[in-house]
């Protein structure tokens, strides 16, 4: 697997499309990472580190939903192995005017954009939120 981070995204994306409540992925540290935003920002419940059923470890996602309707509407990779995007503090995306959220990996970890205006840091943009 060339990606894993946008692995993790189409399966969250699909899973909320279907309505399940949980998806498993396997485990990784930027991963976890990134889970951590979505669930600070509210777009998932949380998340757990289990065993897989071939015995690696994984990650088990709760999914979040309101009235019935994902929470998730939109996830979109944006940098990629192939072309990778990286952005100065003031250049940071903003998301549907503030409704959604960029998740940015800078020197000071994996945060929000807004984390990262605030703490006045640029990186890469791995992916956007609505």
């Amino acid at each position: 697997m060339n990606d894993p981070i946008a692995d993790m995204l189409t399966r969250i994306r699909n899973s909320s499309l279907r309505g399940k409540s949980t998806v498993m992925t396997p485990a990784s540290k930027l991963r976890a990472w990134v889970l951590d935003v979505l669930a600070d920002e509210g777009y998932i419940r949380g998340y757990e580190k289990v065993t897989g059923a071939d015995g690696h470890p994984a990650i088990e996602i709760s999914l979040k939903y309101y009235e019935g309707e994902p929470v998730i509407r939109e996830l979109k990779r944006v940098s990629k192995p192939g072309r990778r995007v990286y952005m100065a503090v003031n250049d940071i995306p903003v998301v549907r005017q503030g409704l959604g959220v960029s998740i940015v990996s800078t020197s000071k970890g994996v945060m929000s954009d807004a984390s990262a205006r605030s703490a006045n840091v640029g990186g890469e943009v791995l992916c956007t939120v609505f």
